[in-house]
């Protein structure tokens, strides 16, 4: 069977959640092997292998640590000249597509970004992607070389498939490029207790409509309800209402999770590419003919601080 390389999303040897979707898809495509960069090895390979890993391929050296995306771009160009994979898939990450863009390169193959689903055809992977602001979606497979893809996180639930994944220690000769940008320091980003949003099942998103970082307040409470991540719009960043670092849209964050919650979000074609390919999109707003009703599989036309309320009180009587 044809081996799948999956580059391994870490911290410290905790394998986040869109690696295990990305092994999922790979078992669709042929045998998944995974590669893991830096420490914490031990400890990973075990959920590895619950999730379908056959062999981990093992860099532990000073430089993934000490340097940018080159030494994984070297790990993984030499990995695949030796292993000759039928595709090398990895997170959709800025970082991570940096990374992919190169390996495309080096080995003259061809690269798809921001895959959405991932399927096995006569002619090897077959990606589907939202394209022109998520109003079109785009089907593709690469014609020369090791197909490279990159893949937004939800786009599969992650299945167990068990087995005792051999691990395998590699050498990676560092090209010089891969010390000219070195890592000096690193600080922990501070996150409560919500899910990460671009991992999150669930996002609820507040825009203009919310009027105030007060009122957030009530979008927080709305996604704690429901287990979910805290999102919002442009409009709402640019206000100064919420950090940008959870801006859902084209200039800020994409997310494709199960369920999305637009509250008092008009709908702009800037946000919607950034949360258009959600499974099930429900939005709340005062104007019925707001453009955020013609992406909405259900929408609820009333004032969020009158609705919202009532559904946090509608699911906390529920549980």
């Amino acid at each position: 069977m044809a081996e799948i390389l999956v580059l391994v999303d870490h911290a410290d040897g905790v394998v986040r959640k869109p690696t295990l979707e990305l092994l999922t898809l790979a078992r669709r495509l042929g045998e998944p092997s995974a590669v893991f960069l830096g420490p914490g090895a031990d400890t990973a390979t075990e959920v590895l292998g619950r999730y379908g890993a056959h062999k981990v391929y093992v860099v532990d050296a000073p430089e993934v640590d000490a340097y940018l995306v080159t030494p994984a771009v070297d790990a993984l160009t030499q990995i695949a000249e030796h292993t000759s994979p039928a595709a090398i898939l990895l997170p959709s990450g800025p970082d991570d597509k940096e990374t992919a863009a190169r390996v495309a390169l080096r080995l003259g193959s061809g690269l798809v970004t921001d895959a959405v689903d991932v399927t096995a055809g006569p002619d090897g992977p077959v990606t589907e992607q939202s394209a022109f602001a998520a109003t079109h979606q785009v089907t593709a497979h690469v014609t020369q070389g090791v197909p490279v893809i990159t893949v937004k996180p939800n786009a599969t639930a992650p299945e167990p498939a068990p087995t005792v994944p051999v691990v395998e220690k590699q050498d990676i000769a560092f090209s010089p490029p891969s010390a000219t940008v070195r890592i000096l320091s690193r600080a922990a980003r501070e996150r409560g207790d919500r899910p990460v949003l671009t991992e999150a099942d669930i996002v609820v998103s507040g825009g203009r409509g919310v009027n105030g970082a007060e009122n957030f307040a009530l979008i927080e409470r709305v996604a704690d309800a429901l287990g979910a991540a805290v999102g919002a719009s442009r409009a709402a960043v640019d206000a100064g209402w919420y950090p940008h670092s959870h801006q859902v849209g084209q200039t800020g964050t994409q997310v494709s999770p199960q369920l999305y919650l637009a509250a008092g979000i008009s709908g702009a074609i800037q946000h919607r590419a950034g949360m258009q390919t959600s499974k099930t999109i429900v939005a709340v707003n005062k104007d019925a003919d707001a453009p955020i009703f013609e992406l909405a599989d259900y929408g609820v036309v009333g004032d969020l601080f009158q609705v919202l309320p009532q559904l946090v009180a509608e699911i906390e009587q529920r549980r």
